[in-house]
């Protein structure tokens, strides 16, 4: 990850979860749906692509499955 990208990330969740907010508050649920939201958001840093789809990528190439 590029240097600033925990800064970047950081500002990402502010636009859903200011300062003021109660984390304690919110339902998991709700975290839930902003974990899929951010995961779903196409990077500038990742070659326009999602963080969902570089992670799919990587585990059907470098992933085992065990049955």
């Amino acid at each position: 990850m590029k240097i600033g990208g925990n800064e970047n990330m950081n500002g990402r969740l502010r636009w859903y979860l200011p300062r003021s907010t109660d984390i304690d508050l919110i339902e998991q649920s709700q975290l839930n749906e902003l974990a899929k939201k951010m995961n779903n958001f196409p990077r500038k840093c990742l070659g326009f692509r999602t963080p969902k789809e570089l992670f799919l990528q990587y585990c059907s190439t470098n992933c085992r499955t065990w049955f």
